[in-house]
């Protein structure tokens, strides 16, 4: 699967343990990521800054269902069975 355009659900609902540029102590879940731009395209995609987490997440229909909505319902769902 390809990452949905618009989409940014994987930037927005997880929370991100590891530093990020600008962001030192991570980020908590449901918060936008310092990175995504107004076009919900990662900013630091292809630095190698970008964290590991973040490039090793694959969209998957499993995870980013059929719509942004069901996306970020998803994602947020399994940040909360995790944490």
């Amino acid at each position: 699967m390809q990452c949905r355009e618009g989409c940014g659900a994987c930037c927005i609902a997880p929370s991100i343990s590891s530093p990020l540029p600008g962001m030192p102590n991570g980020k908590p879940a449901g918060v936008r990521c310092l990175h995504l731009q107004a076009d919900r395209r990662c900013a630091i995609f292809h630095s190698p800054e970008r964290p590991a987490v973040c490039a090793g997440f694959s969209a998957e229909p499993s995870v980013c269902g059929d719509s942004v909505e069901e996306a970020m319902q998803i994602i947020s769902w399994l940040e909360d069975e995790t944490a």
